[in-house]
């Protein structure tokens, strides 16, 4: 059954994934209706989250931020579509860094690097750094799919830009490996996921209430004797993004632990609250609370 729905699903994947972007973009306002009209994606989930981190906001606003969400939702997935066939000319005209010397000054320092990312703007397209990478390999942290056909769909567009997936279990083998044998990696942590409750080690502020923040990037940077970074993605204007690089400067043994997470966590809700409509709301970030 999971071979049968890939081979149906696939056709109509290249062939999004081939459309220019006009169309694309025509395409993603007929999928929001279907979403946000017909289907009714995670309504409830996204107007939890807006009461829980933008009470401010009246009625109306957050009428008004649901569509405007849910329209980038759809930009947002059809780009990730868009991967398969995407040229080098296109991703770097839509996706640039404005600083990626500090990259590069890391890459100097001869170490492995792990980079905190949000579910912000296009955490996907920011894969095309690991195309610019000097003698480090790039790997992304995720979740496999259950369907073994689509996770190698994944893998194939992630893969297009230089980065290899890794599942949680596969990161502490991989990155003890990667020592043994010289080998520099460039690691990407998605650290504003909620963790199971029973595993969570740490609770941080986020939106003023106290939940269980993801603690992997920073933690296995300090035992493993890597450098970090955080990456500020920003969305332009449609189809458009840039990042910028915030590196974590001196010994990160001798910083708390959790303050370079909790930093990350800050940074990452100061640009949600100046243009929240770009945030994916329907995770369930906030199912865990102390408060």
């Amino acid at each position: 059954m999971q071979r049968l729905a890939y081979i149906l699903a696939y056709p109509v994947i290249w062939f999004i994934s081939i459309l220019p972007f006009p169309v694309l973009y025509l395409l993603s306002d007929m999928v929001y209706v279907l979403v946000y009209y017909v289907i009714g994606y995670r309504k409830k989930t996204v107007r939890k989250n807006f009461r829980l981190a933008l009470p401010h906001l009246t009625p109306q606003e957050m009428h008004v931020l649901e569509k405007r969400f849910y329209h980038h939702f759809c930009d947002n997935f059809l780009e990730m579509i868009k991967t398969l066939s995407i040229t080098d000319k296109e991703i770097n005209e839509r996706f640039v860094f404005t600083n990626f010397d500090v990259i590069e000054e890391l890459e100097r320092e001869g170490k492995s690097v792990s980079l905190l990312i949000g579910h912000y703007a296009s955490y996907e397209w920011l894969l095309v750094m690991h195309t610019r990478l000097e003698g480090y390999k790039g790997y992304g942290i995720y979740k496999p799919i259950k369907n073994k056909y689509f996770d190698h769909l994944v893998k194939k567009m992630r893969s297009r830009f230089n980065a290899e997936l890794l599942s949680v279990k596969e990161v502490i083998p991989n990155m003890r490996q990667n020592n043994r044998e010289g080998q520099k990696g460039f690691y990407g942590f998605i650290t504003d996921q909620s963790p199971l409750k029973k595993s969570a080690v740490h609770w941080g502020n986020f939106f003023g209430m106290e939940v269980p923040i993801q603690i992997g990037g920073e933690m296995l940077s300090k035992k493993l004797g890597l450098n970090m970074a955080y990456a500020k993605v920003e969305k332009i204007k449609r189809g458009y993004y840039q990042c910028t690089f915030v590196k974590i400067e001196g010994d990160l043994k001798k910083i708390p632990n959790y303050d370079i997470t909790d930093g990350f966590m800050r940074m990452l809700e100061e640009q949600i609250l100046k243009e929240p409509a770009y945030y994916l709301w329907t995770h369930k970030r906030f199912k865990h609370r102390r408060n």
